[in-house]
């Protein structure tokens, strides 16, 4: 919850410079979001098994450890903005907020506390009882031009969140980023779900990947870190490749960075 200050975590980083039982805290510190040119910086941040599973029992719930859960709010206080899609929403009652420490440094520093909390739909239901809807944070709800939401008369949203409708079926990543940086907003840190994560890729609008690899096996299905798009991957052949930056180590679990050069 917003309010709670995490406790402080050892990682160990193995690469660049090599460095043992450093301060989570400190070994993130001066850590800034992408900004490629021409329109604001993507990145997204998940966690797999080491089968490539994005999913125990249909959530992440359980797949890391607590080091980890606070590396995603370092990560998010680093962004603009912090989105996810509706069928994530669906599935899991998460929320995008910072605690209040990491609020504080954001406040010092001349920007808003909270980051801006984007949840991308389609043209099916939102359901506005999840927490998502109910934190002090500015709230954006991006939906399809035939959802249930965008017709006159639909009930309202819930207070403080805004309503963006998209001039297609499916938002397109570019038009949200624009419509993101008209609004201000510099970066996206997308956290799931995996069609999200893959309409990004495919669209060429994904700067860098953070990957949290926990040390656990589940041998079942579950989602993958990027879904299959429902055309077909164009990198199914020629794969998309991402240069590795840096790799942190906390107990079992590996936190990786990496990031897409611009394509040619």
């Amino acid at each position: 919850m917003s309010g709670v200050t995490d406790a402080r975590f050892t990682v160990d980083r193995l690469w660049p410079d090599p460095a043992v039982g450093l301060d989570l805290d400190e070994a993130l510190r001066g850590f800034t979001s992408p900004a490629p040119p021409g329109r604001i910086g993507v990145a997204t941040n998940m966690v797999t098994s080491l089968d490539g599973r994005a999913q125990l029992a249909g959530t992440a719930e359980g797949l890391s450890g607590r080091a980890d859960r606070r590396l995603m709010r370092l990560y998010r206080a680093a962004f603009d903005a912090v989105g996810s899609g509706a069928g994530t929403l669906r599935k899991t009652d998460f929320w995008s907020s910072l605690p209040d420490d990491l609020a504080a440094h954001r406040r010092a520093a001349g920007r808003d506390p909270q980051p801006l909390a984007v949840v991308i739909a389609g043209n099916a239901v939102v359901p506005f009882d999840r927490r998502w809807f109910s934190f002090d944070q500015a709230r954006l709800l991006v939906v399809g031009a035939g959802s249930p939401h965008a017709v006159p008369g639909a009930p309202p949203l819930p207070e403080g969140t805004d309503l963006l409708v998209a001039p297609a079926d499916e938002p397109e990543p570019g038009w949200v980023l624009e419509q993101l940086a008209a609004r201000g907003m510099g970066s996206l840190l997308l956290e799931g779900g995996p069609t999200l994560n893959s309409a990004f890729l495919v669209a060429g609008c994904l700067d860098e990947v953070y990957w949290t690899v926990g040390g656990r096996v589940l041998a079942a299905e579950g989602l993958p870190m990027f879904a299959t798009p429902p055309s077909g991957s164009p990198f199914a052949v020629t794969p998309r490749e991402a240069r590795l930056l840096s790799v942190l180590r906390s107990g079992e679990e590996l936190f990786l960075r990496y990031r897409f050069d611009p394509a040619g």
